[in-house]
């Protein structure tokens, strides 16, 4: 897991060869203005999700991790904060994991919480169990999804 603010988000470049147009599309694009789901960057490579609504509690949702993709994510309004939990350490997955969508969900706790504020992303890799949309406001921000 990678927390940061947008700014500095160029540095991470080199960890994977789609993060380079991933961070041109959050660079380049009015965000605020992106439609609410999923929305095409990259074919495959790269797309961007916009998300606006109320955040929930903690106990309403579960931890995910993703096998094909890692997630981006950057808030735009609000503050999310998001849990995280090795993979390693997680127990099965829940009955509402779907491979065909590359999510699986889990039914512990998360071990640390990061509260990511507007204007700063945090990026999830496939051995990063996270919950996002955590929050006591509405939240407004981009999940942008990078191809392994």
């Amino acid at each position: 897991m990678i927390l940061d603010t947008l700014e500095n988000i160029e540095a991470y470049a080199s960890l994977n060869p789609n993060f380079a147009t991933a961070f041109a599309f959050l660079r380049d694009t009015d965000l605020a203005q992106l439609p609410i789901g999923k929305n095409e960057v990259d074919g495959d490579k790269v797309y961007a999700v916009g998300i606006k609504g109320p955040g929930r509690k903690p106990d309403e949702g579960l931890l995910e991790t993703h096998d094909k993709y890692i997630d981006i994510q950057l808030v735009l309004r609000g503050v999310d904060t998001m849990g995280w939990k090795a993979r390693k350490d997680l127990g099965p997955t829940t009955d509402a994991s779907d491979p065909r969508n590359d999510v699986a969900f889990y039914g512990d706790k998360p071990d640390a919480w990061t509260v990511v504020k507007a204007g700063m992303f945090a990026i999830y890799f496939p051995e990063d169990a996270h919950l996002p949309m955590i929050s006591d406001g509405e939240l407004h921000k981009v999940v942008v999804k990078v191809a392994i």
